[in-house]
C-alpha cells in the first residue's frame, strides 16, 4: 500500500458507517481487520496498508496510483512535474534551493507550503529543501474550496479525496519526477517532510502514504495531524476548547466530505491519529509541537504520540521515533529552542551517519501519559 511499497497484502473489506462499533479508547494498532493481533515484524506492512486503506475509507479520501505519466524538467532552480492520465493532463512546479555544503546529489526536505523549522539550519547541514506548492494542487480556503486546485482538473472536481490526500498524492509525483531528473542534484533515497500548522497535518499524511519518505516532521499540526480524535473531544468535555472533529469538518476542506458523519461519534472510527503516526513505522517521525497554543490540543498530542512510540517499540526501534512538545514561541515560529532534536533527526535519518540522540519523548506542559486508561491493549514484541 501507498507509493514506494512493494508488498503485496490482501484486500480488505471494510464495514459502512452503520456497521462500525463504537471504540472508547484508541484503538489497537497491532489488531488486524480479521481480529488476529500481529506477532511477527514482517507482518507490520500489510497491517500499515489495512490503517492506510481504513484512513482513506473513513476521513481522507482515495489517493490515486501513480498516474500512466509522470515526467519532470528542471531549469532554474524549479522542477516542473508533468502528469497525464486517461487523456487529461496537469502539471506544477515546486522550488528547489540548495544548500551551501555536502556535494550532490543532495538530500532534501519537503516542505508542505514551506518550512518553518530552521530551514537555513537545514541548509547548512548540507540539505537542500524544496516548496511543495500545495495549495495550487488542492485549495484550502475554506469549507467552500472542495475540489478547486490541479489535483481536481486531472480527477474531476466531483473526486472524493479532500485536499491533505491529494497533496500526498501530490508529493509523491514529485519524488516520482526527482527520480528521473538527476540534473535537479536531488537524492530521491533521501527525502524528508515537514510542514506547520494546516500544512503539518498534510506532512504528516504525505509521510504516512509514501514510503519514499525517509523522514517525517509533522510541526505543530493539531487536530488531523498529531493530536487524537478522540483524546481532543475528552479536552473539550472537561473544558478545555481544542480542536476536535466536529468543528474541523465545517472549517475547510482537509479531509473528505463524507468525514463529518463521524462529527459527533469520533470512537466510531476503527482508527485515530496514533495510527496515522504508526503507518510512518519503521521509518522515521520527529514531532513537533508547542505547548502555548491551546487550541492543538496540547494533552491530546502528546497522548497520541506516545501511543503511536509504542509502534516503533513494538518494531525494536524506538530511537526512530521522537516527540518534542516546547511552548515558548509563537504559532510556527521557529526560534532554535527545537534545533536539537530536528538536527538530530536529520543528521541520523535523512542525511545519514548522524550519532546524535534521537531517543526524545519530551513535553514541557507537565503532561503524563495516561496509558492505564487510553491504551486498553499490550505492546507485542514482534519477532
Amino acid at each position: 500500500m501507498g507509493d514506494g511499497g512493494s508488498t503485496a497484502c490482501p484486500a480488505v473489506t471494510l464495514p459502512d458507517y452503520a456497521a462500525l462499533p463504537s471504540i472508547a479508547k484508541l484503538p489497537d494498532p497491532f489488531q488486524s481487520t480479521d481480529g488476529t493481533r500481529i506477532t511477527r515484524k514482517d507482518q507490520w506492512p500489510c497491517r500499515r496498508a489495512e490503517i492506510g486503506a481504513q484512513a482513506q475509507r473513513y476521513e481522507l479520501g482515495p489517493k490515486p496510483a501513480k498516474p500512466a505519466t509522470v515526467t519532470g524538467a528542471f531549469s532554474n532552480n524549479q522542477i516542473t512535474v508533468s502528469v497525464s492520465d486517461a487523456g487529461k493532463n496537469m502539471s506544477f512546479a515546486a522550488t528547489i534551493t540548495l544548500p551551501t555544503t555536502g556535494s550532490p546529489p543532495y538530500p532534501a526536505m519537503i516542505g508542505i507550503g514551506g518550512i518553518s523549522l530552521g530551514e537555513a539550519q537545514l541548509r547548512s547541514m548540507g540539505v537542500a529543501t524544496i516548496l511543495f506548492p500545495n495549495d495550487a494542487i488542492a485549495a484550502q480556503v475554506n469549507a467552500s474550496s472542495r475540489g478547486q486546485g490541479s489535483f481536481y482538473t486531472l480527477y474531476g472536481n466531483t473526486h472524493t479525496a479532500g485536499a491533505m490526500i491529494a497533496w500526498a498524492w501530490g508529493v509523491s509525483r514529485l519524488i516520482d519526477a526527482l527520480e528521473q531528473t538527476p540534473a535537479a542534484n536531488i537524492d530521491p533515497k533521501r527525502l524528508g517532510v515537514t510542514g506547520c500548522s494546516r500544512n503539518g497535518k498534510g506532512a504528516l499524511i504525505a509521510g504516512a502514504f509514501d514510503e519514499r519518505i525517509v523522514l517525517t516532521v509533522p510541526q505543530e499540526s493539531g487536530s488531523g495531524g498529531s493530536a487524537s480524535w478522540r483524546v481532543s473531544d475528552a479536552m473539550l468535555a472537561s473544558g478545555t476548547m481544542v480542536q476536535t472533529l466536529s468543528e474541523i469538518t465545517g472549517e475547510n476542506v482537509w479531509f473528505m466530505d463524507a468525514f463529518k458523519q463521524f462529527n459527533n461519534a469520533a470512537s466510531k472510527l476503527p482508527f485515530d491519529h496514533h495510527m496515522i503516526e504508526g503507518m510512518v513505522a519503521p521509518r522515521a517521525l520527529l514531532v513537533i509541537e508547542n505547548t502555548s497554543q491551546t487550541w492543538l490540543g496540547n494533552l491530546s498530542t502528546y497522548t497520541n504520540s506516545m501511543a503511536a512510540h509504542l509502534v516503533w517499540e513494538a518494531l525494536g526501534i524506538p530511537d526512530k521515533m521522537g516527540v518534542s512538545q516546547v511552548g515558548d514561541h509563537a504559532h510556527c515560529q521557529w526560534n532554535g529552542s527545537q534545533q536539537g532534536e530536528v538536527t538530530a533527526y536529520v543528521q541520523k535519518f535523512l542525511i545519514g551517519a548522524g550519532t546524535g540522540n534521537t531517543e526524545v519523548l519530551k513535553t514541557d506542559g507537565s503532561y503524563t501519559f495516561d496509558r492505564a486508561n487510553w491504551v486498553p491493549w499490550t505492546v507485542p514484541t514482534l519477532q
